[in-house]
């Protein structure tokens, strides 16, 4: 099974996405999933210029000369692929907006054939509330659908309260943190061997790590720490 993962946050592998990314890659190559991993930041891609040349002047072909021509083969190879992003105004950052707008050729002119994908989203953001993914979900499933083409999605990995999460694990406060980690593994085994992720196993990746007010409580005191930092 060939996997592509897109990394679209700007901290890369320093990043709260990471967090659960990493340990869902590792799950899917234990499976014996053969993975290449790309970070948004490293790749040169402009946004689609509209034209519609890959339509009319040259089916299924980007006119522009950028990384997408790297990723074109990989994208149509791919058997499973990986969405990972932070939330940012309700949906993905934007160097991965211009990623996916740019699959144009490819689903419009039917690269992909018969083969159906399996898709998967991972996702974090620093709020405490599930439902700040609700958008983004939204959207993975109106362009992911069996109905809708040739992919599906398979699973979406959302990890709210992100930052807290990362701060506990800084603080060696590991045993809710590792049972979510171990569950993110699981998914990614998961993914190979069955085509899917349970919704068993995405709830627990959600699991709520502390009540609202204690989080957003611990929130305030972590900023104020922050902005004391940067007046010294």
């Amino acid at each position: 099974m060939k996997v592509l993962a897109i990394n679209g946050s700007p901290h890369m592998d320093e990043g709260n996405t990471a967090i659960i990314l990493n340990p869902f890659l590792e799950g899917m190559k234990e499976a014996g999933a053969d993975v290449d991993l790309f970070f948004t930041k490293k790749l040169k891609i402009g946004p689609c210029n509209g034209d519609m040349s890959c339509w009319f002047k040259n089916p299924g072909k980007c006119g522009q000369d950028d990384d997408m021509q790297m990723l074109y083969p990989k994208l149509m190879e791919a058997d499973v692929i990986v969405w990972a992003t932070p939330v940012y105004y309700a949906g993905v950052t934007g160097p991965l907006k211009n990623l996916m707008d740019r699959q144009l050729p490819i689903h419009m002119q039917g690269e992909l054939g018969s083969k159906m994908q399996k898709i998967v989203l991972v996702s974090t953001c620093g709020a405490w509330e599930l439902s700040m993914f609700d958008p983004l979900l939204a959207q993975m499933k109106a362009l992911y659908t069996r109905s809708n083409g040739n992919s599906d999605l398979a699973g979406a990995l959302l990890r709210p309260m992100a930052e807290g999460m990362k701060e506990m694990i800084k603080a060696g406060e590991l045993g809710l943190v590792d049972g979510i980690i171990q569950a993110v593994k699981e998914a990614g085994r998961q993914i190979v061997k069955e085509g899917r992720i349970s919704e068993e196993i995405q709830r627990k990746v959600s699991k709520e790590l502390m009540p609202r007010d204690a989080y957003y409580k611990a929130a305030k005191e972590m900023m104020e720490q922050v902005k004391k930092s940067m007046v010294q």
